[in-house]
């Protein structure tokens, strides 16, 4: 008897090709422009409030949206989905880093002690 391994199942990728007729010219998962789809209006309200202004094409915020989705699908495989890709992200974000020089912590030294013979 032989067992058949799941190769197959991470091999296949959900790939959008373009409309019928029309192959578009790159090949991305239909995750990659759902996240795309999300960090542009992300990224266009917060130019918006840094600037309080809107713009009629926002051609940095669609770059870095597309910056942002190449980056984050970089580290994705069929082992590590997005939504833990950017949750590790937000959690190492958030968390404390040692110094990288040691520091020592100051010493509490008594320079001059008096001594009383009653109390007052």
């Amino acid at each position: 008897m032989r067992l058949r391994t799941d190769d197959d199942i991470y091999r296949a990728r959900l790939v959008y090709l373009g409309p019928p007729g029309y192959t578009l010219p790159m090949h991305l998962p239909y995750a990659q422009y759902g996240m795309f789809v999300l960090l542009v209006p992300v990224f266009v309200f917060l130019h918006y409030l840094m600037t309080w202004q809107f713009d009629a094409f926002p051609a940095w915020e669609i770059a870095l949206a597309m910056v942002t989705t190449s980056y984050v699908f970089r580290h994705v495989d069929p082992d590590r989905p997005a939504r833990m890709v950017i949750r590790t992200a937000m959690t190492d974000w958030k968390r404390t880093r040692e110094p990288s020089v040691e520091q020592r912590d100051p010493r509490l030294v008594a320079t001059r002690i008096r001594v009383r013979e009653e109390l007052v």
